[in-house]
């Protein structure tokens, strides 16, 4: 246990931003799999209405990485690894690859 005053204080901000940062990469966490399961229950026919909302969901997960990425709670290449896997899944599933 803490022996002198700062060392206390040093405990108390350090609980402060554990709760922060999970509170980020928990929000984080829920629109990322938001939009891969968007990506995943669109199909060519489903019309530009999912499209939209796979765009839309893709966004918010987008803003909410480079968030936590700006605040410290991600390093950027974690951030930069989420981003591309999420707009390559995004690619996958509104643009397939027709093989000939």
């Amino acid at each position: 246990m803490a022996n002198n005053k700062s060392s206390k204080k040093r405990i108390q901000i350090a609980d402060r931003n554990r709760l922060q940062n999970k509170s980020y990469k928990s929000s984080m966490r829920t629109l990322i799999k938001r939009c891969l399961s968007a990506c995943g229950a669109y199909s060519p026919d489903s019309g530009e209405e999912a499209k939209a909302n796979i765009q839309q969901s893709m966004g918010e997960a987008f803003s909410k990485i480079d968030k936590a990425v700006k605040r410290g709670v991600l390093h950027r290449n974690t951030g930069a690894n989420q981003k591309s896997r999420l707009s390559s899944a995004v690619k996958k599933a509104i643009d397939p690859v027709v093989t000939t």
